[in-house]
């Protein structure tokens, strides 16, 4: 209908020098922004990203490669590779400029009912130099759902504000370097093993999300050669941790449980040297 409104618009403009015996009446504020108003921008997405390598450069390199993100499972294709079976898909993504300028960002799903299903395969991540490098960890698949994900630029302030809600439901990986896997990791909301041991699994958003407010902004007064750098800060981030397995020369030592584990207070300030 605003589409419709505004073409109304430019037609009568355009036909203004036909219909100058017409009386002319000036717009108020409200009826100009019953035409002219604007309810943002959406774009439904459906996508899936592989990259070959990433790098980070210094004197020496830091490496990703085989990287995939998608969704549903994480798949083995019999050579040590792994990529994601699906797409991200199902994703809606609202945005908006408000009054007072600032920029809104929502991510949610489509059908507006269950959280975005997400995956990502990393095959390998690596530290080389110039005659030597160490191979960190290998065979990553992390799988699991994003419940909120709002992200608003604050003019007032010149900050960007992001509130997210998240889980993962399975996480596997290989520390090579320590020679150290992490078989079935969970991490979940700070009730999940509360509601577990109440009715055998999690009910609400407090047991099935980790929830946080993450703050981005420019620091100052900081030791980089200008004095400035990136400042970033969590309020509070409350989570429950299950790892099924940690195996040590390919055998099974145990569990590892973290039960309410709280990252709150925390501010750190990221600069070159």
């Amino acid at each position: 209908m605003k589409g419709l409104k505004k073409i109304a618009l430019a037609t009568a403009i355009a036909a203004a020098p036909f219909a100058a015996q017409a009386e002319l009446k000036a717009l108020d504020d409200g009826a100009m922004g019953n035409v002219t108003g604007q309810a943002g921008v959406t774009i439904e997405l459906e996508t899936k990203v592989d990259i070959g390598e990433f790098r980070y450069v210094d004197e020496g390199t830091f490496a990703m490669t085989g990287v995939s993100i998608g969704g549903g499972d994480i798949v083995d294709d019999g050579n040590g590779n792994l990529t994601t079976s699906g797409n991200l898909d199902d994703l809606k993504i609202d945005i908006d400029v408000e009054a007072d300028g600032d920029a809104v960002i929502h991510v949610g799903n489509v059908n507006g009912q269950v959280p975005i299903d997400f995956a990502v395969a990393i095959n390998e991540v690596s530290l080389r130099g110039d005659t030597d490098s160490t191979l960190l960890a290998s065979n990553i698949g992390i799988v699991g759902n994003l419940a909120q994900l709002d992200i608003r630029v604050d003019t007032a302030t010149d900050t960007l504000i992001t509130d997210v809600a998240f889980n993962i439901t399975n996480m596997d990986m290989d520390i090579d370097f320590l020679g150290v896997n992490v078989r079935g990791m969970q991490v979940m909301g700070g009730q999940f093993f509360e509601q577990v041991a109440a009715s055998g699994q999690p009910t609400d958003a407090a047991g099935l999300f980790a929830a946080a407010q993450i703050t981005v902004s420019k620091a100052t007064g900081v030791g980089s050669t200008s004095g400035e750098g990136l400042a970033i800060g969590i309020s509070d981030f409350t989570t429950d941790i299950n790892v099924a397995a940690v195996e040590i020369g390919g055998a099974s030592i145990g569990t590892i449980q973290l039960d309410n584990l709280t990252i709150s207070n925390t501010n750190m300030v990221v600069y070159g040297h």
